[in-house]
């Protein structure tokens, strides 16, 4: 099986990674354009369209500015160990051993609204761009139009490379949505989480 995230907000790139191995993200070609789209926007822009504060904003501006490639372990982290939000942390991948986070990697994947597909140990530059964000490309108005069937198609690779009979999201649907269905060779098991407080 292959199991579904979304990113979270939360970064964590204060924090030393556990382990050096690391990966490239398939879609950096892509991930470029985007920030090329990206550095286009003012502070102002990015605040609106993004709808974070104007300081959120000036941090990403400069983030866009500052990103480059290659990802190396100067200016990127492996992406399970630079995700901090509440899934991230339950995770706990920092705990986790080489041959743990190797399997993760063969069976996890991350939807990105900028790197569009993310396993663990691809290495990953800071950012802030969320799948449901309308920004105009070459494409069309916003990122599903831009990632297309892309990432389905990446995710169906995945799944024939693994064997997977099913697939498991718990991504939200914002970021699900991106995902062609049709893409996907195998059914996608959709837990239901219900709070009985």
């Amino acid at each position: 099986m292959i199991i579904v995230l979304s990113p979270a907000k939360t970064l964590d790139y204060r924090t030393a990674p556990t382990v050096a191995e690391h990966t490239q993200a398939q879609f950096l070609d892509q991930s470029q354009l985007l920030i090329d789209r990206l550095r286009q926007l003012t502070p102002a822009e990015l605040a609106s369209r993004l709808k974070i504060s104007d300081s959120l904003a000036m941090l990403n501006s400069t983030r866009h500015a500052e990103w480059q490639l290659p990802c190396t372990p100067e200016n990127a982290k492996q992406a399970v160990l630079a995700f901090n939000g509440d899934v991230y942390e339950g995770l706990d991948a920092s705990s986790l051993s080489l041959a743990d986070l190797q399997f993760a990697q063969r069976h996890l994947r991350i939807l990105s609204g900028l790197y569009g597909l993310l396993r663990p140990l691809d290495l990953m530059q800071p950012y802030r761009l969320e799948m449901g964000t309308r920004l105009s490309n070459p494409r069309g108005k916003d990122l599903y139009a831009f990632w297309g069937e892309r990432i389905g198609e990446a995710l169906a690779q995945a799944l024939r490379a693994v064997a997977a009979s099913a697939l498991i999201n718990l991504a939200s649907e914002e970021y699900f949505k991106a995902v062609s269905r049709r893409s996907l060779p195998v059914p996608v098991i959709q837990p239901v989480f219900e709070d009985w407080s």
